[in-house]
């Protein structure tokens, strides 16, 4: 059975969801996220600090919650790539939420974080395990990840899955009538060198055993 508790939280909200003022850019915010009464996931509401601190002694309990500051969307656009970056082969596992995928999702989030691209938050026990709560420091999309609590024997062999998966993902069909399609790597141009991945998996290790002390 899938975790019912493992989601993908789309991007904070613009205005306080107690006063419905627009928030500005830079401001300290706080993200909170509740049990979804309709559904087993949650439901995300980003306050102002002056609303969230208002709140009433009997107001309902957040699952999680956290400061964080408001970045205004849009902006500079990305530029357009044809390759399924981590992110969003963590966001579509996530999604997903297949049992088979826990212990990828949950090496990816942590490879994420070790690249300061997803920042962990909070991390919450609950009967099924231990939760963690990772957020795009940018978009503030969140994904609730649980710890597989993988054996430390076994983190070196997940985390090379993981990048021969990150390979398969980023790198093209390649073309045997083209001699210059970009897959082919013995091209020094290749861009989906993931190496600055691949640099940071021996600290895995570390937060397995940081896992196993909590």
């Amino acid at each position: 059975m899938a975790l019912a508790e493992s989601w993908h939280i789309r991007s904070r909200g613009r205005e306080c969801a107690a006063t419905q003022r627009p928030f500005v850019a830079s401001e300290p915010i706080i993200t909170a996220l509740f049990p979804d009464p309709e559904s087993s996931g949650y439901l995300r509401r980003d306050y102002c600090l002056e609303a969230w601190e208002a709140l009433p002694a009997t107001a309902e309990l957040a699952f999680s919650s956290w400061r964080t500051s408001y970045a205004t969307p849009g902006g500079e656009k990305p530029a357009a790539v044809e390759r399924e970056q981590p992110e969003e082969i963590l966001r579509r596992m996530v999604e997903d939420d297949q049992d088979h995928t826990e212990n990828t999702r949950y090496i990816l989030a942590v490879m994420l974080e070790r690249k300061r691209i997803l920042r962990e938050t909070d991390t919450q026990r609950t009967p099924t395990g231990i939760l963690r709560i990772y957020e795009n420091r940018k978009t503030g999309e969140v994904y609730i990840v649980k710890d597989p609590d993988i054996p430390l024997n076994q983190v070196d062999a997940l985390q090379q899955e993981v990048l021969l998966l990150l390979e398969a993902s980023t790198r093209p069909a390649a073309d045997p009538s083209d001699p210059s399609d970009p897959s082919d790597p013995s091209d020094p141009s290749d861009p989906s060198d993931l190496s600055d991945l691949s640099e940071e998996a021996p600290s895995l290790a570390d937060s397995s055993e940081a896992s196993a002390a909590i």
